[in-house]
């Protein structure tokens, strides 16, 4: 992998970017720019990063297939994602792409029509769990899969020390953004992503979503804190995906296939274990296998970040493999078009209420190549 990359925004998440850099050789930053004078200096003196006096030079000085990582607030996503891509660059966006569905798709136009690249965040299907289940699935180590159960509850957040929680660098973290922007946008596309990698486009997502704790710190209003989608594929299983940052901690999913249950418990962490748990019949009682197998690619698959506060995870994997679609002149498994039925599947069920029902999605996106180590 080789390339380069610009930072626009030095918050909470840009210091997971650089930890993630440190074990990605061959991407280079060419520069980082935050509205916020005092954080932009913080930030590139603690990394040694080069600053940038505005987004106009950021965007003027970066090289021709420089990789925009945008690292804005969310609520600013759209208006900066598309300064970008109208400078001529390659955006990849922290999720969420938009926080309107309008917004989202507007910039897929654009990015189409200039010939550029669009991808949201999160990047974790590209990681070594997602990729290990998706070699199972398709050697049908499991059967046919019939159902999948995912979670991504968080615990009790609006009781947690988060105003103790602060980056290596120093930023806080934006807990008047992530409530404003809501559990399900922030997070549904970690299962969201691997779901549509297996088995591409959702056809109709049926949700219900609510706020289950009122008044919490910030600045209102607020989104919904728990989300329950039930998801019906173009050719995959019926999923539940479920969301909270009230819920006890669980980060699992489950396939169930007609021979046994796939599993991995941790979507934070690209290290994390996938086992099958064949099913068998044990005098008379049917039960899945009660020390589940663990499953392996064979050989070695990506760079790994250690563990810091809750994730896992390599921030850059997503970037390194736009860099590689560049160089390679190949398509980029993370598409134009998978960011933007993301957004409105996530959209579709961080929305939905009390009553909205079954909602057709309007746009699709084709399965994704798998990475070359898991083929």
């Amino acid at each position: 992998m080789t390339g380069q990359v610009c930072l626009l925004g030095c918050g909470f998440v840009a210091d997971l970017y650089m930890r993630s850099l440190a074990v990605m050789p061959g991407i280079a930053v060419a520069g980082v720019y935050d509205h916020d004078a005092k954080r932009l200096k913080q930030f590139c003196a603690f990394w040694e990063m080069p600053e940038k006096p505005s987004l106009e030079a950021l965007l003027a000085d970066a090289p021709q297939g420089t990789v925009i990582l945008n690292l804005t607030n969310p609520l600013a996503h759209y208006e900066t994602t598309k300064t970008c891509l109208e400078a001529g660059h390659h955006v990849y966006s922290e999720k969420p792409l938009a926080t309107a569905f309008a917004d989202a798709q507007a910039l897929h136009t654009l990015a189409e029509a200039k010939g550029l690249m669009l991808a949201s965040a999160p990047c974790s299907a590209l990681g070594e769990p997602a990729q290990t289940i998706g070699h199972a699935l398709r050697q049908g180590l499991a059967g046919t899969p019939r159902a999948i159960y995912a979670e991504l509850d968080d615990g009790f957040v609006p009781q947690a020390a988060y105003r103790k929680w602060h980056s290596e660098s120093g930023a806080p973290w934006p807990y008047k953004d992530e409530f404003r922007t809501g559990c399900t946008l922030e997070h549904a596309g970690y299962y969201l992503t691997w779901l549509m990698a297996w088995f591409g486009s959702v056809r109709t997502v049926v949700a219900a979503s609510a706020e289950t704790v009122p008044n919490k710190e910030g600045d209102g209003p607020f989104a919904p804190d728990l989300s329950v989608a039930t998801l019906f594929f173009d050719n995959g299983p019926v999923t539940r995906l479920t969301c909270s940052i009230v819920a006890p901690h669980n980060h699992g999913i489950r396939i169930v296939g007609d021979k046994g249950v796939l599993s991995c418990d941790a979507a934070w962490d690209n290290a994390a274990k996938v086992r099958f748990a064949r099913r068998l019949t044990v005098r008379r009682r049917l039960m899945e296998a009660p020390v589940p197998k663990r499953i392996k690619l064979p050989g070695p698959t990506h760079p790994k970040v250690k563990r810091w506060g809750a994730a896992a995870m390599n921030f850059m994997l997503g970037p390194a493999e736009m860099l590689d679609a560049l160089r390679e002149n190949r398509p980029c498994r993370l598409s134009n078009d998978m960011a933007l039925h993301l957004t409105e599947v996530t959209l579709a069920i961080q929305n939905a209420g009390e009553s909205t029902g079954a909602q057709k999605m309007t746009t699709k996106c084709i399965p994704m190549e798998p990475m070359p180590w898991a083929r």
